[in-house]
């Protein structure tokens, strides 16, 4: 007989990029990273020095990253946004433009059981 492989259940994981991006949340990081220099690009033709430019460059940075790795976490008390427990934060973006332009949304639970 021929030999057995290791077959995972799983196969829904995300690549990693330097062990904490995923691929999703480096490219939020490096497009709002590259606003945070546009910004700081425009403010040096006002006078702004290099630390304020890179500290400018850092937040939005890192506001792009916590919106491209980060989840609503599951817990009763987030109100509105208890039932959006466990989604990705651009997922819930891109579904409320969605939602804006066309004002309708059509949600499917693939889910046969459970919640």
């Amino acid at each position: 007989m021929g030999k057995t492989y290791y077959v995972p259940r799983s196969v829904k994981g995300e690549s990693r990029l330097l062990y904490i991006f995923t691929i999703k949340s480096f490219v939020t990081t490096v497009a709002f990273g590259l606003i945070g220099a546009l910004i700081w690009y425009l403010g040096s033709n006002i006078g702004m020095g290099l630390v304020p430019g890179l500290i400018v460059t850092a937040i939005f940075a890192a506001i792009g990253f916590a919106f491209g790795a980060l989840k609503i976490p599951d817990v009763p008390m987030m109100g509105k946004f208890r039932k959006a427990g466990g989604e990705y934060i651009t997922d819930i973006a891109f579904r409320f433009i969605t939602f804006r332009r066309k004002k309708k949304i059509y949600m499917y639970n693939l889910n046969r059981g459970g919640k």
